[in-house]
């Protein structure tokens, strides 16, 4: 059973399971979103009282929270007892794009050179880490949610801001990629 669980799942599976899900919460009235949860959390915690974009109904959203306490949970479990570090399969391509630009490719999701505490204190890491975790959460916020949000329920829901932020993030990944990315780190 954990040898099924462990392994990559196709497109085949995972893709109906992901309409399944979307098709139920539409017929709920449900909408997905992981960034909504912060908004949340904070309104649980009686933020609310003191900054208004806080104080709403946040009862009504505890499902999503609870998703995402399950999405942590799941993260843990799989990266602790079920992930073999050694099945990650790159793209040679990219592993020689990367060693380019000084990363190397140590094997994991999430390379050392670059997600690091030694890291952090570097001019290059301190760029990455904090100032591109503030602009993601300043885009995720004034995009109005986040990738999984406006890509999975807003799509479905056949919104156009959402296929206009998604738009946006499609750019915004091409010229980080190709534009920004490089200028760092050469």
């Amino acid at each position: 059973m954990i040898e099924f669980i462990s392994q990559a799942w196709p497109w085949y599976v995972s893709g109906p399971m992901i309409a399944l899900v979307m098709f139920l919460l539409l017929w709920f009235g449900g909408n997905f979103g992981v960034s909504s949860t912060l908004r949340g959390a904070c309104a649980m915690c009686g933020v609310g009282d003191k900054i208004p974009f806080f104080d709403y109904d946040w009862k009504s959203q505890i499902w999503n929270m609870i998703f995402v306490l399950g999405a942590v949970i799941g993260g843990f479990i799989a990266s602790n007892y079920l992930a073999n570090p050694n099945d990650l399969a790159l793209s040679v391509d990219t592993i020689e794009d990367l060693s380019a630009l000084g990363i190397s490719f140590d094997g994991g999701l999430a390379p050392e050179s670059l997600f690091s505490w030694e890291s952090l204190f570097t001019l290059k890491g301190f760029l990455v880490l904090v100032v591109g975790g503030f602009l993601i959460g300043f885009g995720t916020r004034w995009a109005g949610g986040c990738t999984s949000g406006h890509a999975i329920s807003g799509l479905s829901n056949l919104q156009l801001p959402s296929l206009i932020a998604v738009v946006g993030f499609f750019i915004g990944g091409l010229v980080m990629t190709f534009l920004i990315f490089p200028f760092i780190f050469n």
